[in-house]
């Protein structure tokens, strides 16, 4: 007697972001030095790139070199990160478990 095949899952057609919904953005605080946005904003960019790598199964830093995280930048739409930016993507992937 042959055994019944398992049952098929079909494949996901969207990805699992497409079911959230982006929060408002607020406006940032005013008069704080010019480095402490330039800092914000290169913490965003950081994770961003870290969510973008994880999600494309990029799991250890090691395996995560500058043209790798500029080359993922390009894909989801971000302008190249500098080598401060790789490396801190890379630090929040191995400081982040």
């Amino acid at each position: 007697m042959a055994a019944a095949a398992p049952p098929v899952t079909p494949r996901r057609t969207t990805h699992p972001s497409d079911r959230f919904t982006a929060l408002q953005k607020k406006p940032l605080p005013a008069g704080l030095p010019r480095e402490w946005y330039v800092a914000h904003n290169r913490r965003l960019k950081t994770m961003r790139l870290a969510i973008a790598l994880l999600d494309s199964g990029v799991y250890e830093p090691a395996q995560a070199g500058n043209g790798l995280i500029r080359r993922t930048a390009e894909r989801i739409g971000v302008h190249p990160p500098s080598d401060i930016t790789c490396r801190m993507v890379r630090n929040l992937m191995r400081y982040g478990r």
